[in-house]
């Protein structure tokens, strides 16, 4: 509802600050170990265990498995409840957790799908194909997010579907200076991949 949209923004920009946080401390704490020893081959969960020794000690394991856990549950629960949320909302279909089965069917239908593919994903992929499906997971997100930012911000400074609310001059500054960046990067590393696959 538009009386909520002020807290949904604020939902959003105060969920990415505290994600780029977590994001940049994992990245500093792989390059301060992983990297740094040399342990570049991570073919499965146990080896990201052991490859973090240097920083957490024999704590490493519990750590990773700790930490995976929690990025399991949220995969597992948040993930496939906003997917539904979204895919519903945009095809005008009822949705939320607040109704009942036969009040939003398209709704509760995607949810449970999206779940029991992960979980079956989980079970019949053997161990070593999970960490590139991981990999390759994050890759088309990378890939991907460029064209979702393009369209969003199309559709965010739409006047004729978003009113009032659309974007400001300054938050567009911000946007559009983003997915450039976003991009850019993007451009970088698939221009590098190519490249350290030639060489």
């Amino acid at each position: 509802e538009v009386k909520n949209y002020a807290y949904a923004r604020w939902d959003v920009i105060v969920g990415c600050t505290a994600v780029n946080v977590v994001a940049f401390s994992i990245i500093v704490a792989c390059a301060a170990t992983i990297y740094t020893i040399g342990h570049t081959r991570i073919e499965s969960g146990a080896d990201a265990a052991l490859a973090l020794e240097p920083l957490a000690g024999r704590a490493a394991g519990a750590l990773f498995a700790f930490g995976l856990c929690n990025a399991s549950l949220f995969a597992a629960s948040i993930l496939p409840l906003a997917t539904a949320y979204y895919v519903c909302e945009g095809l005008g279909l009822e949705s939320g957790i607040n109704k009942r089965m036969h009040e939003a069917p398209a709704f509760y239908t995607l949810y449970t799908g999206l779940i029991g593919v992960g979980a079956l994903a989980v079970i019949f992929l053997p161990a070593r194909d999970q960490i590139p499906v991981i990999l390759l997971s994050q890759v088309l997100n990378g890939v991907l997010l460029p064209v979702v930012l393009i369209y969003m911000l199309r559709l965010i400074n739409r006047k004729d579907l978003m009113g009032d609310y659309c974007n400001t001059k300054t938050f567009n500054a911000i946007a559009w200076t983003t997915c450039v960046i976003t991009i850019l990067l993007t451009l970088i590393w698939v221009l590098s991949s190519f490249w350290n696959r030639r060489a």
